[in-house]
């Protein structure tokens, strides 16, 4: 059975000397701990401002008193704790050999953000939320080993919140990653939705996943056409997210005449200014 506890601070406890450097303290005092699976971080109290090294850190110097932890969320917080761009990350080098029984990892923020060399016998689930993905976190991703990797979420973002690459980097990443029991594909909330949607539908893994999240970006009819086209071909795919985007009606009843379950909510419109067209992801800053 599944615990979950969140531990947090805010502003008050950060003005009284508490951040980073004390929270796993804090945590392994709590007597409810030892039965936690599920470990969630939310605000260290100056995210803006500090990085989460020290949580980090403290989990991989008490390593045998987190292996209990199956899931852990490093960030979970809202805008008015800290814009998602803002967060302030940390180097997970150090928590692939840690924390060998993890399962699930999900990070919220990109700024500063390393993952090292990734290798882990046992991770089903990584999900990183941020406004931008730097190359440097998808290379590593791409190079990662996680032979029971079953979801995979990637929240591209745009460049003005650090996403440096394009729609070849995702190629690349797809080409090149190993993935063997993937069945859950999530490429989302980018500005380029519908150049990464073909990207996609053009890799190796749409012959395995039975899942496939377009989610949270600026997909038009173009993409969804693609989608129409393609995804017949592919009868393990179940699942199709492509909630937040700016599809017409008419290609969301296509969409959802194909046989399997889409979610086509959040329809947007395009905004005009100055004579353009303007199309925003759901999560940038």
């Amino acid at each position: 059975m599944r615990i979950s506890k969140k531990y947090q601070y805010d502003y008050d406890d950060y003005d009284q000397g508490k951040g980073p450097s004390t929270m796993v303290d804090e945590i392994l005092a709590d007597p409810e701990f030892p039965k936690v699976t599920e470990l969630v971080i939310g605000s260290w109290g100056s995210a803006c401002e500090e990085d989460c090294q020290g949580i980090l850190d403290g989990i991989a110097a008490n390593r045998e008193r987190f292996a209990h932890v199956e899931s852990l969320f490093v960030g979970d917080m809202d805008y008015e704790e800290c814009e998602a761009s803002w967060i302030m990350q940390g180097n997970y080098s150090a928590l692939w050999e840690a924390m060998p029984q993890l399962k699930e990892l999900t990070i919220k923020g990109s700024m500063d953000l390393e993952l090292g060399d990734i290798r882990h016998d046992n991770l089903e689930s990584l999900t990183i939320i941020c406004g931008g993905l730097p190359v440097s976190v998808i290379r590593s991703v791409q190079k990662a080993k996680l032979p029971a990797l079953k979801k995979l979420v990637l929240y591209i973002g745009i460049e003005n919140y650090g996403f440096d690459g394009d729609a070849d980097t995702i190629k690349t990443l797809l080409e090149q990653s190993d993935f063997p029991k993937l069945e859950y594909l999530g490429i989302e909330d980018s500005e380029i939705q519908d150049e990464l949607a073909k990207v996609v539908l053009e890799s190796k893994y749409m012959g395995q996943i039975h899942t496939l999240d377009l989610a949270n970006g600026t997909l038009t009819d173009k993409g969804g056409q693609l989608l129409c086209d393609k995804l017949p071909s592919y009868p393990n795919v179940k699942v199709l997210d492509v909630h937040y985007h700016y599809m017409s009606e008419e290609m969301e009843k296509k969409l959802k005449a194909l046989p399997l379950e889409a979610d086509t909510s959040e329809a947007n419109e395009p905004e005009e200014y100055r004579g353009e067209i303007w199309m925003n992801a759901m999560l940038t800053e």
